[in-house]
């Protein structure tokens, strides 16, 4: 709906002030699109790839030539321009889709899972990619399961869950609201005596206790009592989710 391709189905929809149902075209002008999934043509270089999608905005052959040339650069896949997708790794793909929607220029950059099935090295490339691009201005709506890219990436979060929204907000004003400020995990919870202001939860069969810093030292204490091994770090959105939903990202 908001790439004016499909009409909406309820309420009102306004995409960069325009309506995406009766300025389709003028809105599809202005975005820029990152799929989930590779849908880059196997037969193409990677340069002609963006080439022959720029022409698709009507650009001029000279013009899309020195933008594809000009975002290779800026993805760090200049010395692949005459590469076939199939030659790229994941990560590399990854950013030839993130440049091909770059290269009319778009207002919005819409991503749906831009990090999907890649690897911890190729994801943190994306991210600085995304990050460069952010600090240049422009403006994206990101849909992912991956709380911890939303917490990188995004000044502003709607989490849905089953379709209805259930918060939004700033990421650490959704973390200080529905978390806490520190996270102690650990698989079992028999035994142990906590304060009483310490809330507890469990997920998989894993127990979340959820705290002040300020009481660490007598949480730490009751557990190091029964030889309990556990794990302490900083609230998260994963634990937003989880106390919002009741369930797991991971299931």
């Amino acid at each position: 709906m908001v790439q004016a391709v499909l009409p909406r189905t309820e309420g009102q929809l306004r995409v960069l002030g325009l309506d995406p149902d009766q300025q389709g075209a003028a809105v599809r002008a202005r975005l820029g699109v990152v799929p989930q999934g590779d849908n880059l043509d196997p037969d193409l270089s990677a340069s002609m790839n963006l080439q022959i999608y720029a022409r698709f905005f009507g650009i001029s052959a000279a013009v899309a030539r020195d933008r594809a040339d000009h975002l290779l650069e800026f993805a760090r896949l200049a010395e692949r321009a005459d590469d076939r997708p199939s030659q790229l790794s994941g990560g590399m793909r990854r950013r030839l889709i993130l440049a091909r929607a770059m290269v009319n220029e778009p207002e919005l950059l819409l991503l749906d899972e831009p990090t999907t099935a890649l690897d911890p090295q190729a994801r943190h490339q994306v991210w600085s990619w995304l990050k460069g691009l952010k600090d240049q201005g422009l403006s994206f709506l990101l849909t992912t399961h991956d709380m911890d890219e939303a917490e990188r990436l995004c000044d502003r979060l709607v989490v849905l869950d089953q379709g209805r929204v259930i918060a939004k907000g700033a990421p650490h004003d959704l973390i200080r609201a529905h978390a806490s400020e520190q996270v102690i995990e650990f698989e079992r919870d028999e035994g142990i005596v906590l304060p009483d202001s310490v809330e507890q939860e469990t997920h998989g069969g894993t127990t979340y206790l959820y705290f002040s810093r300020s009481e660490l030292a007598d949480v730490t204490d009751a557990l190091g009592g029964i030889g309990l091994s556990y794990r302490v770090r900083s609230a998260n959105l994963e634990d937003v989710f989880l106390r919002l939903t009741g369930r797991d990202l991971r299931t």
